[in-house]
């Protein structure tokens, strides 16, 4: 019985991976970049889709998932919960309304393995990694939730945008140089270097380019530890492009500075590495969540004093994003 359910959800989750593959591809050959949404025209102004119990934000390519219904769908919120939430909630998902999927992984440790673990007084190790798939709804397709969980966050007030974005930066920590004619994150060295400001035509784009450099930042051994060999043109500095720059936009949503696309030459190579490999999407999404999360943590870090690395270590992200709810 285990080996045939085994052989039965391996072609659901090849299913699963080339259906969220197949849509970032088509959005792509369209010229759309999923993790740059059309803000200015949406109901919902930028943000971090979340649960709205828990308040914990979704991760990796479930990020652009719900980003894409938002927009799509025309959603006021961010806010999503599972059927069962909204019913212990005393609301209900009205008849008729079509959720939206989303993924995470488990990881299944046999009884055997418990069994030993807990005769010797040790963590259990190893475990078979799984993929679920599950449905939520947004809070504008509910009824009878309580007030709290429908209202959307406050605009953020004029001006207070750049100062937080600065403080952010300061907070990392990072070697951050402004001035000269490149954006750049040197491995090497360790360092950041972007332009001045008044370089750009919009000083959002500045913004935009530090936080996409800062994503790259994260990569290095003594933090997020990846690999960053790949030279110019090759698959690996696609890679880590394409991790940089969903970074990036995960930052500036959470930020609620509204991104644009920084590298759309750089559309036909991350379309290549998607195409050849139907989990490099989800692996690329799970890593720009991590090096998101890093830096947004460091608000709160430079305050308490709690390390940075040992709280993500603690953190237990899976690799196509956590369950939030």
């Amino acid at each position: 019985m285990p080996q045939r359910h085994a052989a039965r959800s391996r072609p659901e989750r090849a299913n699963l991976y080339q259906q969220i593959t197949d849509r970032i591809i088509a959005d792509l050959e369209a010229g759309r970049v999923p993790w740059v949404q059309p803000w200015g025209s949406a109901n919902a102004g930028i943000g971090m889709p979340h649960n709205a119990v828990s308040s914990r934000r979704y991760s990796g390519i479930n990020v652009l998932t719900l980003w894409h219904a938002v927009v799509s769908r025309g959603f006021s919120s961010h806010a999503f919960l599972t059927f069962r939430q909204a019913a212990a909630l005393g609301g209900s998902v009205r008849r008729g309304e079509r959720g939206v999927g989303i993924i995470y992984t488990r990881r299944f440790v046999p009884s055997s393995e418990r069994r030993r673990a807990d005769t010797e007084g040790t963590a259990t190790s190893g475990g078979i990694p799984f993929l679920k798939h599950f449905t939520v709804f947004s809070v504008d397709q509910c009824d009878d939730l309580p007030e709290h969980i429908c209202l959307p966050p406050p605009p953020i007030p004029d001006g207070l945008i750049l100062p937080h974005a600065e403080e952010l930066i300061a907070a990392t920590g990072a070697d951050f140089r402004i001035g000269g004619p490149s954006a750049y994150y040197s491995p090497g060295h360790d360092y950041v270097a972007v332009p001045r400001p008044d370089d750009f035509h919009e000083p959002i784009n500045w913004h935009r380019t530090a936080f996409h450099e800062l994503g790259h930042w994260t990569g290095h051994a003594t933090r997020l530890g990846r690999d960053q060999t790949g030279s110019f043109g090759s698959k690996d500095y696609g890679r880590e492009e394409l991790i940089a720059e969903m970074a990036g936009a995960f930052i500036c949503a959470a930020l609620g500075i509204v991104p644009s696309v920084r590298h759309a030459d750089y559309i036909g190579s991350w379309l290549q590495i998607i195409r050849e490999d139907n989990r490099a999407i989800l692996r690329a999404a799970s890593a720009a969540s991590k090096a998101a999360d890093y830096i947004l943590a460091c608000r709160d870090t430079a305050s308490t004093g709690l390390d940075v690395a040992g709280e993500d270590e603690a953190d237990g992200f899976e690799l196509e994003g956590r369950l939030a709810a």
